[in-house]
């Protein structure tokens, strides 16, 4: 049995789109020792850094979800630090957990990390059959080798860590910096700058036809939480929500639900990325019963209900 209650955790990225929603997730559940720490006192690139955070909130677990991340244009720009930063914050980190014998360590892996051309849905078993797509691999890669790193560390400590592969995510509190952002917050600030100006167009990237899968970030967080309570081993497992749609029917549905009229036009000089992303969950659901909940249309309208309100609070005066 998992007592929350007596738990010390560091939830490194808990300020974040997704660690905000873990954060709530664990003191809902009766965590009331969790450790945050801000990039600009704990730069885990640093392993200096590395050592004194685990110093400062000896923590009986941590939840890893800190990441230097971004879209398809971000991930061509930064391939250096993107992989050099994300390694480096993982591998350290986790060194420093078993050196201070944390009792669990939770990797946050990625989607990126899958070969270009697995197999739908992807399995598990399928992770090292081939290079990522090449616009985000250095990501995906960097991502990955936490994964050697949790199973070499619990075949020669003992070390209890485990990796979660999630697919991308949305929800309210996503960045919607459009020089870093992912496909739906870009989109939806298109659609909804568009109405607000009268443009009579948009632009979006490659031809539509590749696939994505999305999970709700809530569901997110508490798949995570299930899996830190529930799961002990170093063999990936996926979270997802089990379903495939093409970037051409996804640019149609934030146009209906951001009443955007205007014409979409396709940049076919920018690149696609993966052809097609479609998670098998069965194995999360199998090993600590998680199950997407919240339906697709329904999480788009709370994100953009979420942004709306975001930007009238800027108008007044706010930040978004």
């Amino acid at each position: 049995m998992w007592n929350w209650s007596n738990k010390r955790v560091l939830l490194t990225g808990g300020a974040g789109f997704l660690g905000s929603f873990v954060a709530d997730k664990l003191r809902k559940r009766g965590c009331k020792d969790i450790f945050i720490p801000r990039s600009s006192e704990y730069d885990l690139v640093d392993g200096h850094n590395c050592k004194r955070v685990i110093a400062d909130s000896s923590p009986n677990v941590v939840i890893h979800l800190a990441a230097r991340v971004g879209g398809i244009g971000a991930n061509r720009e930064n391939p250096g630090s993107f992989f050099y930063d994300n390694l480096m914050m993982g591998v350290q980190l986790m060194e420093e957990a078993r050196k201070n014998s944390v009792e669990k360590f939770v990797a946050m892996g990625t989607i990126c990390s899958y070969p270009k051309f697995t197999p739908v849905p992807f399995r598990e078993e399928n992770l090292w059959n081939g290079y990522p797509e090449e616009t985000n691999a250095p990501y995906g890669l960097a991502k990955k080798m936490l994964l050697v790193q949790s199973q070499a560390y619990r075949d020669q400590y003992g070390f209890n860590s485990i990796f979660l592969l999630p697919v991308n995510l949305y929800g309210p509190g996503d960045n919607f910096n459009p020089q870093s952002s992912h496909v739906i917050p870009a989109l939806i600030k298109k659609c909804l700058d568009a109405v607000a100006t009268g443009a009579p167009s948009i632009t979006v990237w490659g031809t539509g036809k590749a696939t994505r899968e999305f999970l709700y970030v809530e569901d997110a967080a508490e798949g995570i939480v299930l899996a830190t309570e529930r799961y002990n081993s170093s063999e990936p497992i996926n979270l997802g929500a089990g379903f495939e749609i093409s970037i051409r029917d996804l640019v149609g549905l934030i146009v209906e639900l951001t009443s955007f009229k205007g014409e979409i036009l396709w940049d076919r000089t920018k690149p696609d990325g993966q052809p097609r992303r479609c998670l098998d969950t069965r194995r999360a659901r199998e090993e600590f019963e998680f199950t997407a909940e919240v339906e697709f249309r329904e999480g788009l309208l709370k994100t953009i209900e979420w942004y709306k309100e975001e930007q009238k609070k800027s108008t007044k005066g706010g930040s978004l």
